[in-house]
């Protein structure tokens, strides 16, 4: 069990989340400086893209170790532990989970071991789609499982299936079978490895220290720990990094289609992708939405934070002025105390608090980033209305997500999307707002910069660019029931500990005493 941070938690009642993000993956190869560190801080930048478990592999030429464990980077890591991961290439990562519960098991990075003494770690952003389909050759190959129930651990296990061959070859051999998303970082005791799917639909970026290399999921990650930006890793290209420098091979043709909704809600305001700035784009977007939907009002408010950018945009745009009416309680963040049903009640009140002189007596525009289920934009309704709101115009900065993702952001199943149900008037309806308007995607697409043809927009057009599996061989717990059946034969395992993890000659993973 992770230890609690006292905070409240994100999502206040378990069974009804809002969009969750993609992972974050971090790595470096940097001798002479401890990588570990700028791991750790590298990770912390990139906290708000997972916060389920996290984990950092090091090595310093002789064997690779993971320390790893449920919790949030701050509570994992601490200063003993980072001090006894010595070494001069390191890989991390900071994990929601989209394939495999939120289990210690699942946790990353994934380490293996191959017969021939080389041991591979892994970390993954994104989701892919034929998990099934690699199972089975994980079965084939005979290769012995280790309890986990995600993608990672089968990459990582096709990987090391392979001893006859370098990682390197490997990977050239492994990463066209994939099928998805998927920004790994991976590594062996001297090399560092990065590798980006065909359509680079998750960011993946590559830096440059004054004495290494950073590869991280996102810019915000490589100005903490003082790296340039070099350029990002192209879709359908493995990099690898070792003392004799740099290597690219493209293993895939490249078909751009980044994820739209990274520019929306996931990525850092700070971060840049595909050349242009988030938080540009978000108020751009802003601006859009107030010349598509115009009203009548006094005050703009966002929903801090995700909804700030763009509520600055609309108050540019439509010169009404720009004001705060909702504060967020600053230790907003994930507890492990279930709340109670009182606290449900109490919903969104726990994490917001209308300002009643900002908007009392005034028509209000609230901005949000998007509407899942309509929990949290009926409540700050309700909210600004008993805190005497005389309107409540409810302004959306992206278009109806009326489908889910299965490239690595994990939604609401789309029985639950509000906007599968209901056309606009029906979720105005729904959340009790005056209006609501949503920009509409072509207009959220001229906000990117991007070419419509390079992005994935299948949580708003249902069109996916990565074929999907017939039947039900996909979806998050798609491995889950062979890990049921095997732990239902099993006698009773004891709890974990947070020790580190090293490889055996097996290729089976260990914990170490």
């Amino acid at each position: 069990m992770p230890r609690g941070d006292g905070r409240l938690s994100h999502d206040l009642d378990p069974q009804r989340p809002g969009p969750q993000d993609a992972c974050g993956v971090f790595g470096v190869w940097a001798p002479g400086e401890e990588v570990a560190n700028l791991t750790y801080f590298g990770l912390y930048a990139l906290q708000h893209r997972g916060q389920e478990a996290a984990g950092i592999a090091v090595s310093d030429g002789s064997g690779v170790v993971v320390y790893k464990d449920l919790g949030l980077v701050a509570q994992v890591f601490d200063e003993p532990t980072l001090a006894s991961l010595r070494g001069h290439v390191a890989i991390g990562h900071a994990r929601y989970s989209t394939t495999g519960g939120s289990t210690w098991e699942n946790a990353q990075p994934t380490l293996r071991s191959t017969t021939s003494g080389t041991t591979i770690a892994l970390a993954h952003n994104g989701n892919l789609v034929n998990t099934a389909e690699l199972q089975r050759e994980v079965t084939e190959r005979g290769v012995a499982t280790d309890g986990s129930t995600n993608d990672t651990s089968l990459v990582t296990m096709l990987l090391a299936s392979r001893p006859d061959l370098s990682v390197e070859a490997a990977a050239l051999e492994v990463l066209p079978q994939l099928r998805g998303a998927f920004s790994f970082v991976f590594m062996d005791e001297s090399t560092l490895y990065a590798a980006r799917d065909p359509h680079g639909v998750r960011p993946l970026v590559l830096g440059r220290l004054e004495r290494g290399w950073v590869v991280a999921s996102e810019t915000a990650a490589l100005d903490i720990v003082g790296a340039s930006v070099v350029r990002e890793v192209e879709p359908g290209e493995l990099i690898a990094i070792d003392e004799d420098g740099l290597r690219s091979t493209r293993f895939a043709a490249p078909e751009p289609k980044g994820c739209l909704f990274e520019y929306v809600y996931i990525a850092r305001p700070d971060a840049t992708i595909a050349g242009r700035n988030v938080h540009s784009a978000r108020v751009q977007i802003g601006r859009q939405l107030a010349r598509e939907h115009p009203v009548d009002a006094d005050l703009v408010i966002p929903v801090p934070e995700s909804g700030t950018p763009a509520a600055i945009g609309y108050a540019e745009e439509s010169r009404i002025t720009y004001g705060q009416g909702l504060m967020k309680n600053p230790y907003v963040g994930r507890t492990f105390i279930q709340p109670s049903q009182t606290l449900r009640q109490l919903g969104i009140r726990l994490k917001l608090n209308p300002l009643r002189e900002n908007v009392r007596g005034k028509r209000i525009v609230v901005v949000d980033d998007s509407i899942v289920r309509g929990n949290t934009q009926r409540a700050i309704v309700r909210m600004l209305r008993e805190a005497g709101a005389l309107e409540v115009h409810v302004r959306i900065s992206s278009p109806p997500v009326r489908w889910p993702c299965f490239y690595g952001i994990d939604f609401a199943t789309r029985a639950e999307l509000l906007a599968n149900g209901l056309d606009n008037d029906g979720i105005r309806r729904s959340i009790g707002a005056d209006t609501l308007g949503y920009v509409s995607l072509s207009g959220l697409i001229a906000a990117t910069e991007q070419p419509k043809t390079r992005l994935c927009r299948a949580c708003f057009d249902g069109e996916y660019p990565i074929e999907l599996p017939a039947g039900n061989l996909i979806g998050k717990h798609v491995l889950e029931g062979v890990g049921r059946r095997v732990a239902a034969s099993a006698p009773d395992a004891p709890e974990h500990t947070t020790s580190p993890l090293v490889a055996t000659p097996s290729g089976a993973s260990v914990q170490r005493p």
